[in-house]
């Protein structure tokens, strides 16, 4: 969760820009006067709409925005929030059309705020979980009893009646105890009302419904980043990657990290001057750069890249994986092929034939060794293919991929 960005869930009317304008008008007030006060009273009613709905007030917020909207459409930010108002306004209307149509309108608003250059990880998961015809209800739980007290949460929490939403979310967790929503949302609730310690309480019990979702490892940082326990939330945010490293959010919670730690985030430097083409007619292509031969860096390791992958492309994935009819690239190629070059530079280098080891070659050789092979392969080499085989590798393995997060990507250069 972002202090700038409310949860996906969740006033008084102030005269419009239109009623300013008419008003200068006839007291006399110079036009460039009239547009910056115009401009200035704008931009106040921006920050008083984003500050209730940090304040869980969407059904307050909901108004203004949708007057500043209407003011000026190709404001992104004004439409990221507006589709987010609309969101949350939709779970206190009772009937089911209505507020099909109120997500309807908040997809709506969202493209118009993704049209306008408006950039947001938040913005990009709200419009995938948005159908065009504006989807079905949100089900959060088998459990009748369970599903009807977090819609009531959610309807109390738009309003902002915190304890009330409170009172629910706990509720559903009575009936439904593996409600990971309901545990987070109660957590989140007690940050809101400015109870960190309570509020992590609640985020741990959702973490241990499902350690392999991010959102409670991400909400659970937000407290140690307004304490200024940068240390600490880097490693709930290292822990959210872990759960979910190709989730937006996940990764957007790294970004928000680095640039208040002031940390480059980046994975080691190995370019790999070998191209593999895919698997086609029976057919593989490989693809070397006249700058890794006749070198005495090692560099002439990396023909081992290609020459594994042609393998097992052309007859070794067929044995290792008989359950799958077609050829996918995965992570267990892609270790065999890169532990290839690595091999091959210590034959290399036993057989000295290495003056100064290219620094590449020099980098993959030290993940190797330090057994992070894999868990960089997956972070920061994944295709479609490779990402497949993630789920498996973190359920025995999520310390490497913990390590190498810590020790390469989010530490300091």
């Amino acid at each position: 969760m972002f202090a700038t960005q409310p949860r996906a869930r969740r006033a008084t009317f102030a005269a419009p820009l239109t009623i300013f304008f008419v008003l200068a008008l006839l007291a006399g007030v110079a036009p460039v006067a009239l547009l910056a006060q115009g401009a200035a009273n704008y931009e106040a009613e921006k920050r008083r709409a984003i500050q209730l709905l940090e304040s869980a007030k969407a059904t307050e917020a909901l108004p203004i925005l949708e007057r500043l909207s209407n003011s000026n459409p190709e404001d992104g930010q004004v439409m990221f929030y507006f589709g987010f108002a609309l969101l949350a306004h939709s779970n206190t209307l009772k009937e089911a059309g209505a507020r099909k149509q109120s997500r309807i309108r908040a997809r709506a608003a969202m493209l118009k705020a993704r049209e306008s250059g408006y950039k947001n990880p938040l913005l990009e998961s709200i419009l995938e979980s948005i159908p065009a015809d504006g989807g079905e209800e949100t089900k959060y739980s088998a459990n009748a009893q369970a599903d009807a007290a977090m819609h009531e949460g959610e309807a109390a929490f738009v309003k902002g009646d915190l304890d009330a939403a409170l009172a629910a979310y706990q509720r559903a967790l009575t009936h439904d105890p593996k409600l990971y929503a309901a545990a987070l949302f109660a957590g989140d609730m007690y940050f809101k009302k400015g109870q960190p310690f309570k509020a992590a309480e609640w985020y741990e019990r959702a973490i241990a419904i499902d350690p392999d979702r991010e959102t409670a490892y991400r909400y659970s940082a937000s407290p140690l980043m307004e304490a200024g326990k940068l240390e600490e939330a880097r490693v709930r945010y290292v822990e959210a990657f872990v759960a979910e490293p190709f989730n937006r959010l996940a990764r957007a919670g790294l970004i928000r990290w680095a640039e208040a730690a002031k940390v480059e985030l980046a994975h080691p430097d190995i370019k790999v001057p070998t191209d593999v083409s895919p698997l086609k007619d029976n057919k593989m292509t490989i693809n070397i750069s006249p700058d890794s031969v006749g070198k005495d860096d090692g560099s002439a390791a990396w023909m081992m890249y290609g020459i594994v992958r042609a393998g097992w492309a052309m007859e070794k994935f067929a044995k290792e994986f008989p359950a799958e009819k077609q050829y996918r690239h995965t992570l267990r190629e892609e270790a065999d092929a890169l532990r290839g070059v690595v091999e091959s530079v210590k034959t290399q280098t036993k057989d000295k034939k290495i003056k100064t080891l290219d620094p590449s070659l020099a980098r993959l050789v030290k993940l190797h060794d330090e057994g992070l092979l894999e868990a960089y392969i997956l972070l920061a080499r994944a295709d479609q293919g490779i990402a497949q085989d993630y789920v498996e590798y973190r359920k025995t393995n999520r310390d490497k991929l913990r390590r190498y997060l810590m020790e390469y990507v989010t530490a300091k250069k």
